[in-house]
This record gives structure tokens, C-alpha cells and sequence, in this order.
């Protein structure tokens, strides 16, 4: 999470970057510009998706779990190696979606140390009703509608 609120000054970010060799001020300022837009939209998110039961994580398991309409059901090892969590946290978060009774974990028929990860009704439920939402966060973020940056 980026904490500026106030982004230092073009002024303020050629006077430290003069100092290094190779640094340009434009692109410093640039990239603290898109960290700080990053910051709300994130925050953005968080909040929205705590006003639906879900955190950021858990929707993005949802949604990793959905994405693939081909399918009915993933991995953990799957679903691990599309989000970038460690296994204890993935291994968290599916068992509280698994008790909030938005996915179903089954034994693996193949591999019986393997567990298949699928949405339940009202996981998908819940998709369709956070996704409008999500959307709309989104684009408002890319078309500067959003929170004022300046």
C-alpha cells in the first residue's frame, strides 16, 4: 500500500534524482503517480468487496476458479500457481470460502493427496452480484472519474 497522499513536487523529485546517475525525474514522478492511483484503487476494491463478505483475495479465488467456463473445478496446486499467495494463505482463504459455503473441496479422483476446488451456487451467486460492482470501480479508475489524484 503507497501512503502519500500529497506526491512530492516535479521540483522536489529532480533535486533527488540529480543526485543519482541514470535517474529520470519524469519517469520517478510517473511511476509515484501511478503508485498512488494504484493505492486507491486497491483501497477502493477492499472496500467495496468488505461490503460484500469477501476480501480481495477470496474474490480473486472466485474468480480464478470461474474463469474458465471449460472447466467445473481446479487444483489447489492449480489455483496457487494463478495467484500470487503463499500456500498457507491460499490454504486459509479457500477453507473460509469453503465455510462461507461459496466453494466445495473434493479428493481429487486421480490423486487422492490432491484436492478439486469448485464453485457451489452461491459462489457463482456471488460473483454475479459483486461483478457489476467490480467493473464499474475499474473503469471509473481508467477514465479519471475516480478518486482526483491532483
Amino acid at each position: 500500500m503507497f501512503f502519500l497522499k500529497d506526491l512530492p513536487s516535479r521540483r522536489m523529485v529532480t533535486g533527488y534524482a540529480d543526485r543519482f546517475e541514470g535517474v529520470d525525474p519524469a519517469k520517478v514522478s510517473d511511476a509515484l503517480a501511478l503508485m498512488r492511483a494504484a493505492s486507491v484503487l486497491i483501497r477502493d476494491l477492499e472496500s467495496y468487496f468488505a461490503a460484500h463478505g469477501l476480501s480481495q483475495l477470496r474474490f480473486l479465488t472466485l474468480i480464478v476458479i470461474d474463469r474458465e467456463p471449460e472447466r467445473t473445478s481446479l487444483s489447489v496446486h492449480e489455483i496457487a500457481d494463478r495467484l500470487d499467495v503463499s500456500r498457507p494463505v491460499l490454504t486459509r482463504t479457500l477453507q473460509t470460502l469453503h465455510k462461507a459455503g461459496l466453494v466445495t473441496m473434493n479428493a481429487n479422483e486421480d490423486d487422492a493427496r490432491s484436492k478439486e476446488v469448485s464453485l457451489t451456487k452461491a459462489g457463482s451467486d456471488r460473483l454475479e452480484q459483486v461483478l457489476p460492482g467490480y467493473f464499474a470501480i475499474l473503469d471509473r479508475a481508467m477514465s479519471g472519474d475516480g478518486n482526483d489524484l491532483n
